[in-house]
């Protein structure tokens, strides 16, 4: 019977202490639901974002250096165009906020911290009211020679235009980066630490605000380093990989255009948008697009002109070997047209005889040289007519 007791109570005490955890008391907080993430629709708006390192004017350019007035000329051609520069905060408000910016727009970023972008790309871009991004890496900033000083870049803070992102600690090259992961997790995650996160930390104690962006030095990037990104507070990580940001795109791996001073291809496709553009690069030449031409033109690549009777004309006094025989030049509207060589200036032209009717006007030239060989870069380009102030009734 002592038995029986025994174990009737031990069986009770289980039962009440199996209804104690299964049943929480009425004084509990209940769990909060967690919301799920607010997804913004694409609008289809596509941002541009330019990405620059050197200016200089007295300088070869390069890839990584352009001269101070091609600069300038870009600068303003963005503008004549009518296309929008936006700011950081700008773009935030569009990508995750869901505000609305203009269809075409730019950012306008620079690498490294030169100090040119302080003596030649700044007082460009204060006249235009552009804003700008630098993505400083600590060892440069006041690394003497060519680099941004802090009263440099605390002027151009003060300006309200400029904003700073961060570029690393030392600027590694992907091989040291390499070799660092193959040292094994536990290393390459304190070497990322410090190369983005000291960054980070360094930039912030020197300079107002908060720092929220990096550019992978080089474009190389890892996993890790994308994971890390977002644990250290950045919203957004820049690549170098062309093309068109659209709102849904990983914030951790944005495009990004690097002009380069050799190769004027790269902001002609940069500064190009097409209707319903995905993201990829445009094919030939199209109206309204930045263009650059190999020789000297008239009226200008991507120019708007005021006269439907323009003379059209090329520069050709640098061209090696030319045979003048095989001067050809055709216009949209007018097929081959008889254009004049200029034996003395060697400049190729023709006067419009009679007015251009479409908005845009197309032209290509072509030659070959003395061995019969064509140029492996082709001339041709497209200006526009202002139509308003141009339009001339049919019968004048």
């Amino acid at each position: 019977m002592m038995k029986f007791t025994l174990l009737f109570t031990l069986f009770t005490c289980l039962s009440a202490w199996a209804q104690d955890v299964a049943t929480p008391p009425a004084s509990a907080t209940p769990p909060v639901p967690v919301a799920p993430p607010v997804v913004i629709p694409d609008d289809g708006i596509r941002v541009s974002i330019l990405g620059y390192h050197d200016i200089a004017e007295k300088q070869p350019e390069t890839a990584m250096r352009i001269h101070t007035s091609k600069f300038r000329k870009q600068m303003e051609t963005i503008q004549q165009l009518g296309y929008k520069v936006i700011s950081l905060d700008e773009f935030n408000a569009w990508k995750k906020d869901g505000k609305t910016i203009p269809a075409k727009s730019l950012l306008i970023t620079f690498d490294d911290g030169w100090k040119s972008v302080y003596t030649e790309a700044f007082p460009v871009l204060k006249q235009l009211g552009f804003p700008f991004t630098i993505f400083l890496y600590k060892n440069y900033v006041d690394g003497g020679g060519k680099a941004l000083t802090t009263p440099m870049i605390q002027e151009m803070l003060a300006s309200g235009i400029m904003s700073i992102g961060s570029h690393s600690v030392s600027h590694p090259f992907p091989i040291a980066v390499k070799n660092a992961q193959k040292k094994g997790p536990v290393v390459f995650d304190t070497y990322l630490r410090n190369e983005m996160g000291e960054s980070k930390l360094f930039l912030e104690s020197k300079f107002p605000g908060k720092i929220t962006t990096y550019a992978f030095p080089g474009g190389f990037y890892t996993e890790e380093m994308l994971k890390l990104g977002s644990e250290l507070g950045y919203s957004y990580m820049f690549t170098v990989v062309p093309g068109k940001i659209k709102r849904d795109q990983a914030n951790e791996t944005l495009h990004r255009y690097i002009v380069q001073g050799n190769y004027d291809k790269i902001f002609e496709m940069a500064t190009s948008f097409r209707e319903g553009a995905s993201g990829t690069e445009p094919v030939g030449i199209l109206p309204g697009q930045v263009q650059t031409t190999p020789y000297p033109v008239l009226p200008e690549a991507g120019a708007v002109i005021n006269s439907r009777l323009p003379e059209i004309s090329a520069d050709l006094s640098k061209v090696e070997k030319l045979n003048p025989a095989t001067l050809t030049m055709k216009i949209s509207g007018f097929g081959e047209v008889p254009a004049n060589f200029a034996v003395a200036s060697k400049k190729f032209s023709w006067q419009v005889n009679r007015p251009l009717r479409q908005p845009s006007c197309q032209v290509s030239i072509t030659w070959k040289d003395s061995a019969g060989k064509a140029p492996e870069t082709p001339l041709h380009w497209t200006f526009q007519i202002d139509r308003e102030s141009a339009y001339l009734p049919d019968g004048e």
